[in-house]
């Protein structure tokens, strides 16, 4: 049974930091590219970091490019969002995915966590 849990989410505000995490099971993780998606009411699911299954190469959304911050403990098999100077924004619930390549489209998901960026 594969399972991805997110963890970290909550209510900041803007200019804070939160460090979201995502546990994977099920899977060989270290052979899954992995993502972080977002979705805020009204919206539709974007994506916003990736990182390869070795953890060398990243790609950012232009929206969070300088301060989110994609990692992965292979070890661990836990996946890690590091989201700084967070704005209203970025309020949205967030989103781990698994993938079978890199920059591919998730095929498994966790359930999200909320983040909410208000004063």
């Amino acid at each position: 049974q594969v399972q991805l849990v997110e963890s970290g989410g909550g209510l900041v505000q803007p200019g804070g930091s939160l460090r979201l995490s995502c546990v994977v099971s099920g899977v060989p993780f270290s052979s899954y590219g992995m993502s972080w998606y977002r979705q805020a009411p009204g919206k539709e699911r974007e994506i916003v970091a990736a990182i390869i299954s070795t953890g060398r190469n990243t790609n950012y959304a232009d929206a969070v490019k300088g301060r989110f911050t994609i990692s992965r403990d292979n070890a661990k098999n836990m996946v890690y969002l590091q989201m700084n100077s967070l704005k209203p924004e970025d309020s949205a619930v967030y989103y781990c995915g698994a993938a079978w390549g890199y920059l591919s489209r998730p095929v498994y998901w966790g359930l999200g966590t909320q983040v909410t960026v208000s004063s």
